[in-house]
């Protein structure tokens, strides 16, 4: 069997701009450079706690999220006044004491 012949053609390129690295970056940097997925409506008909457990879930996991971006690995640094301070950077509701024990059952086990 025959190879076949590869050719290449040229291709223009853009010039490349300068990206700061991850340590020139700031925590807020990171945090504030994503953007928010689309949100589906919530299936009808659950009862209400569902709801409640539901969105308390996807709050700590935002918090979880951007802990870890700025550098928070451990539970144990992890206080409730840290996750508090980075909801309130983030912009999210102040966390109950539930959502913020939710937060570091996140960092812990969420490997």
């Amino acid at each position: 069997m025959a190879a076949a012949r590869l050719t290449t053609t040229p291709t223009t390129t853009r010039p490349s701009t300068p990206r700061p690295s991850a340590a020139k970056r700031s925590a807020e940097q990171v945090v504030t450079a994503c953007a928010p997925l689309l949100k589906s409506p919530l299936p009808a008909g659950r009862p209400r706690e569902w709801y409640v457990t539901h969105n308390r879930r996807l709050k700590a996991m935002r918090l979880a999220i951007a802990l870890l971006d700025t550098g928070v690995h451990h539970p144990q640094t992890a206080d409730n006044g840290r996750i508090r301070a980075t909801a309130d950077r983030i912009g999210v509701h102040r966390p109950s004491d539930t959502t913020c024990r939710m937060v570091r059952a996140l960092i812990r086990y969420g490997r």
